[in-house]
C-alpha cells in the first residue's frame, strides 16, 4: 500500500466514523423549547464540533492502523476477496477477467 492508497484509506475512514458520531448528543431547539422563529425545531443548537471531531480523529486513527496492518501483513489480498466473491483469481491475475 503506498502513500496515496493509505491517506485515501485514513479519508473514507474518518468521514464515514464522523457521519455515523455526529448525530450523538445533540440538543435541537425543540429539546431546549427554544425555538427562532423560521426555523424548525430540529435544528442544533449544541452540536459539540470540535469534541466530535476530536474523538473521531481517535478512532479513526485506531480503525486505520488495524486496517493498514491488515493489509500490508498480506492476510487479506485482491486475489483472496475474488475468490471469496466467487471470480478466477488466475484470471484476474493475467487481465483475461472473470
Amino acid at each position: 500500500m503506498g502513500l496515496t492508497s493509505a491517506l485515501v484509506l485514513l479519508a473514507v475512514v474518518w468521514f464515514m466514523l464522523f457521519l455515523i458520531i455526529l448525530p450523538i448528543r445533540v440538543q435541537t431547539q425543540g429539546d431546549l423549547k427554544e425555538i427562532l422563529p423560521g426555523t424548525h425545531a430540529g435544528a442544533p443548537e449544541h452540536h459539540h464540533l470540535k469534541r466530535k471531531a476530536f474523538w473521531t480523529t481517535v478512532i479513526a486513527l485506531a480503525i486505520w492502523a488495524v486496517l493498514c496492518g491488515i493489509i500490508l501483513s498480506g492476510w487479506i489480498t485482491v486475489d483472496g476477496i475474488e475468490q471469496f466473491m466467487g471470480g478466477n483469481p488466475a484470471a484476474a491475475a493475467n487481465g483475461t477477467g472473470g
